[in-house]
């Protein structure tokens, strides 16, 4: 291998952009001069670096289309990337669960807290979503070693559909939500203000008995509250909406238009009295 001094490796670093200046010039004054040499240059030059573009045109195409080693090397490492920003995440909101974790215990014991009693809860297919007495009801078929199950709690997988008002040996009648006869005590907002969610035969119930000169506001969170002995505390129910002045209706979170299995929930609801929300133990 050639071994060049440094004074030489200076001088034609010195000179190379000077050079490549000067060529180029030539080039531009060349194709200036005769436009088909220009062309013939440009033809030759494609011709020799054809090879060049077909060789590293498989190696772009797998890059582009995540295909082959190369592909593959690259959609692993943007992965890699990927999780380790979202462990990064993971950790942090692991610290803050864990204090959070710890904070409730202590808040628990101060409190000398009961937790409610997990309540007793089977699945219930529905057969048949109109007749009876009402409106807005389903028919359910039930086991049948569950006996007397009235006032058990119905819900979906996203919230309260209705309550049990008539029970069976092997079906049980459920009262929906939106049904004229439903009444349900309710707790809306963070401080868990107290209204009475109507039926009224449509989508929506509306709120009524809500406080006066405290009206819920239009996105608060609506749970059942544990006044009357039926609902515990804390089950969702649905989300404030006002369909005209001083008009609040409630839609619902669960799908009332299309039950199909739902879940019967028999609250101990007398031992599970304490749960009303923190600092608002007044009764309407």
């Amino acid at each position: 291998m050639l071994r060049l001094s440094i004074p030489v490796r200076q001088a034609l670093s010195r000179l190379t952009l000077p050079v490549m200046l000067l060529a180029s010039l030539g080039l531009i004054l060349a194709g200036r001069a005769d436009r088909h040499l220009g062309d013939m240059l440009r033809t030759g030059l494609d011709d020799a670096l054809a090879p060049v573009y077909r060789a590293a045109a498989a190696p772009v195409a797998a890059i582009e289309q995540d295909r082959g080693a190369l592909g593959s090397w690259f959609r692993l490492h943007a992965e890699n990337l990927a999780l380790t920003k979202q462990n990064e995440a993971l950790q942090r909101w692991r610290a803050v669960a864990l204090a959070l974790a710890a904070q409730n215990a202590a808040l628990k014991s101060q409190l000398h807290f009961v937790p409610t009693p997990t309540p007793n809860f089977f699945a219930a297919r529905v057969i048949a979503d109109l007749g009876g007495l009402y409106a807005r009801s389903v028919l359910v078929t039930i086991p049948r070693e569950a006996h007397d199950i009235v006032n058990a709690i119905a819900m979906d997988g996203r919230g309260v559909v209705g309550r049990v008002v008539q029970s069976g040996s092997r079906s049980a009648r459920v009262l929906l939500i939106t049904d004229l006869n439903s009444r349900v005590p309710v707790a809306i907002g963070r401080h868990g203000e107290r209204a009475i969610m109507e039926g009224q035969n449509s989508a929506t119930p509306r709120l009524i008995y809500w406080a006066p000169g405290d009206p819920p506001r239009e996105g608060q969170i609506v749970l059942t509250s544990a006044v009357g002995g039926v609902f515990p505390y804390g089950l969702p129910v649905g989300i404030v909406r006002y369909k005209g002045r001083n008009d609040p209706v409630v839609v619902p979170f669960a799908g009332l238009t299309r039950l199909r299995v739902l879940r019967l929930f028999e609250y101990d609801t007398q031992s599970a009295a304490p749960a009303d929300p923190p600092g608002n133990p007044s009764h309407p």
